[in-house]
């Protein structure tokens, strides 16, 4: 991994050049590497693509602290920060403010948006088998914990449902994201969703940690578990194949009337949106049923911006309940680490 090798059973940490700012400060990319003293897959888990996206940070640092390791069959590839120039300046975007999700796989003598994604693509990513990338909501409109998956990506989807999240979600490809490339070269990726920019949001978090060491047993990286999921729990996540954006109908001071994870069905009010004067209020009406799975929190709204999104499904209030048993049993079937 860049310029050292490691032996099996070995740990480290190595530091790829990225370029530098214009206070002349190196750029660098810490990717921690722990290498099993046995063959198996090798599995890349990143995150801050965007570098206000904290959880996946919080994930990965306490993935790193876990015990147990010394059992590991292949490798791990950890990436707290891939987005290291974004990270500092507490954005989500590179300083000339283009979205390193949508460079890659980037080019050796592009911008440093470019060159970013050509050496994270091709240093660290293209070494591994398998993916997990990390992401979270926007500022002011955080997402219920789940797992995306490109359609056609057979391996990734039973990765997917490894994780056990509340809710897997099919949605497309964009191009020159992570995900879009990996797919396009045969790797099965999936993607992490929960919570907002800039905030950690503590049962986000340890659902990331358990998905990963759940997804890592799947590929017979580590031990299965001696303790048991109850029965049927890997049913208890809600697969989706559509997502829809509810809008505001209008501008004003948006009051959401529904939760996270709770079922809507087409006509349902989600909420209204009301003259900050006290004339006049609309309703926010549902078109599809399915599940709340990412609300806007922002107290006031324009004409059109996305307020719910919503998971498609056949049987909403089934898909509710679900999602309500599974977090019912987060405690049961998460492993202990260190410093939780």
């Amino acid at each position: 991994m860049g310029d050292r090798d490691f032996l099996p059973g070995e740990r480290g940490v190595v530091d790829i050049p990225v370029g530098s700012l214009i206070d002349y400060q190196p750029v660098q990319m810490a990717v921690h590497v722990l290498r099993g003293k046995k063959p198996g897959p090798r599995l890349l888990v990143s995150a801050a693509l965007h570098g206000d996206e904290i959880i996946g940070v919080e994930i990965i640092r306490r993935l790193l602290r876990m015990p147990g390791f010394d059992r590991l069959k292949g490798d791990l590839v950890a990436v707290p920060v891939v987005n290291m120039p974004a990270f500092l300046s507490h954005s989500r975007y590179l300083p000339d403010r283009r979205d390193l999700n949508r460079l890659f796989p980037g080019a050796a003598n592009g911008s440093l948006g470019s060159r970013l994604a050509h050496i994270f693509l091709n240093q660290v990513v293209m070494p591994c088998t398998h993916a997990i990338d990390m992401h979270s909501g926007a500022v002011g409109k955080p997402n219920l914990p789940q797992v995306r998956v490109s359609p056609g990506d057979n391996e990734g989807y039973e990765m997917a449902l490894a994780f056990r999240p509340p809710v897997v979600v099919e949605t497309s490809l964009r191009a020159g994201s992570l995900r879009e490339t990996l797919y396009s070269r045969a790797k099965p990726c999936i993607l992490y969703e929960a919570g907002e920019a800039h905030r950690l949001d503590p049962e986000s978090v340890r659902q990331g940690v358990d998905g990963i060491l759940s997804v890592m047993r799947f590929l017979g990286m580590l031990p299965k578990t001696r303790k048991a999921a109850p029965a049927g729990h890997r049913g208890e996540t809600v697969v989706s194949r559509l997502t829809s954006w509810s809008r505001a109908p209008r501008g004003g001071i948006f009051a959401p009337e529904v939760g996270m994870g709770k079922s809507v069905k087409p006509g349902m009010v989600l909420g209204v949106v009301a003259d900050p004067f006290g004339r006049q209020e609309t309703p926010i009406k549902s078109k599809v049923a399915g599940v709340i799975i990412g609300i806007s929190r922002e107290a006031t709204v324009n004409e059109g911006d996305g307020v719910f999104h919503i998971a498609v499904t056949r049987d909403a209030i089934a898909a509710e309940r679900q999602i309500l048993h599974g977090e019912e049993h987060v405690e049961d079937t998460a492993e202990p680490f260190v410093g939780w």
